[in-house]
């Protein structure tokens, strides 16, 4: 059930960097530290902290295109089963050691040694082999035509570059030595819980960044935040929803000594219904599900109106993205017929519909410490109630909501898809792997295998039109 349309927020405070103390540096925050950076796993790495110290062959534009990076050139055989990729001849890790071919089938081999960790993601069961064929030729070697490969190069993870000399036991999948990448930062110093200093890297191929330094202080709480940046602790916040109290941040919109952004929308909060067990084994109660939730009231009264209602799974900005499907909008006396329809009765004097002597009762799970998915999760509470459902909420720390998503263990919990340049390819692909809440809310279903097959052929048919490309 897709429920709202996120967009990124972002807030500066309107006082020039060279007014400051410390020149050509800027200070924000982030609720954790940014990790061991290992360009090839996740959690706990941060994704913002990889794509600024590693860099991918290609690289993700916003209108959907992918450019060369640190691959100029590429083609691929006629039956799009063989990709060869021309490297640059003037990049260097930011320790000295030099970027090639070499090393970056070193980095391929590292990751596909730990293909189970990456087997949500189609690239990674497709290719066969990757070998450099000179300093600067690097040939990768599918399985078959694989359509979304460019795309999927282009990601945040796991498919970029560390100095093959920070393997540890020949690869990355125990971690690695240091976090030391091609990309125009490094990290120079990190304090537990404290901040996270990224530095300029002066041996950047590219056009290196205007600051020196950037410092990030771990500030776990959202209100906490917002007072930092209103004292000038911190100079900027970018990030999700999940930010700053969304109040907070409609204040600061209006405030002449701030500037306020909001990106056109990005991702899409969604409740996935199991249809495994419990009441939403049902079609018709996952139907009427749909019809009972008023998305308007969230927008407007969780959210302050920053996001959007979402009727689709993927925003109209996704490639492939169908947007003339038919919505269902809040409707409560039509939820309360089809759940009728379905056996559900709501007998007098009782506030819960039952059947056969049980009562039509679902548990929501969410991060207890979000505070938005809390207060939006009371107001589907709220509106579950309206037509008879029960609905009792289960916030838990973040690890405990993943392994529920992982597992199973839910009747609805939130998700979310996961914005450019994940969607569609990846998050479509990643749908047939036991990894996120939408494989084990599909599991149920008994066209489940055929909307797997259905996903791999499409991934894996049609790709052969991706024409040959050239730096400028």
């Amino acid at each position: 059930m897709s429920i709202i349309r996120l967009t990124l927020l972002a807030l500066v405070a309107c006082v020039p960097l060279l007014a400051q103390a410390a020149p050509y540096q800027l200070t924000t925050a982030w609720p954790v530290n940014v990790g061991p950076l290992n360009p090839h796993l996740y959690t706990p790495n941060q994704m913002f902290a990889q794509s600024m110290v590693y860099e991918p062959l290609v690289k993700y534009q916003a209108d959907g295109s992918v450019q060369p990076w640190l691959a100029t050139r590429w083609r691929h055989s006629a039956d799009g089963k063989t990709w060869w990729f021309t490297l640059r001849d003037d990049v260097a890790f930011s320790n000295g050691e030099p970027f090639n071919a070499q090393a970056a089938a070193a980095n391929f081999q590292a990751v596909l040694a730990n293909r189970q960790r990456h087997a949500w993601l189609e690239l990674a069961n497709q290719i066969t082999d990757v070998r450099a064929l000179s300093a600067t030729e690097l040939q990768i070697t599918l399985k078959s035509a694989y359509a979304p490969l460019l795309q999927e190069l282009a990601l945040p993870r796991p498919f970029r570059f560390i100095a093959p000399s920070q393997f540890i036991d020949g690869g990355t999948a125990r971690g690695i030595k240091a976090p030391i990448g091609t990309g125009p930062w490094r990290l120079a110093s990190s304090q537990l819980n404290q901040r996270d200093v990224l530095v300029r890297n002066e041996r950047y191929w590219g056009r290196k960044p205007a600051l020196q330094q950037i410092t990030i202080k771990v500030i776990p709480d959202a209100t906490s935040r917002a007072v930092a940046f209103e004292t000038g602790e911190i100079d900027m916040l970018y990030g999700d929803e999940g930010l700053l109290p969304l109040d907070t941040f409609e204040r600061f919109r209006h405030h002449p000594g701030y500037v306020a952004r909001l990106s056109a929308p990005a991702e899409t909060v969604m409740l996935a219904l199991n249809a495994s067990q419990g009441p939403t084994r049902e079609l018709t109660v996952r139907e009427a599900l749909n019809y009972a939730v008023d998305k308007q009231t969230l927008v407007d009264s969780v959210l302050y109106g920053t996001q959007q209602v979402a009727d689709t799974l993927f925003a109209p900005s996704v490639p492939y993205a169908p947007q003339d499907l038919t919505p269902r909008r809040y409707d409560p006396t039509k939820a309360r017929a089809l759940l009728e329809q379905a056996g559900w009765q709501q007998l007098e004097g009782q506030p819960w519909r039952q059947k056969a002597g049980q009562p039509l009762a679902i548990e929501l799970a969410f991060i207890g410490t979000d505070a938005l998915a809390k207060s939006m999760a009371e107001i589907i509470q709220a509106n579950l109630r309206q037509v008879g459902v029960q609905v009792t909420l289960v916030g838990e720390e973040e690890s405990s909501i993943y392994a529920r998503q992982r597992e199973g263990r839910f009747g609805m919990i939130f998700n979310r898809t996961w914005g450019a340049p994940y969607d569609p390819h990846a998050f479509l692909s990643s749908m047939r792997v036991p990894s996120h809440a939408d494989y084990q809310a599909q599991r149920g279903l008994p066209d489940k295998a055929l909307i797997d097959k259905e996903i791999s052929e499409v991934l894996t048919t049609g790709g052969r039109g991706a024409a040959e490309k050239t730096v400028p």
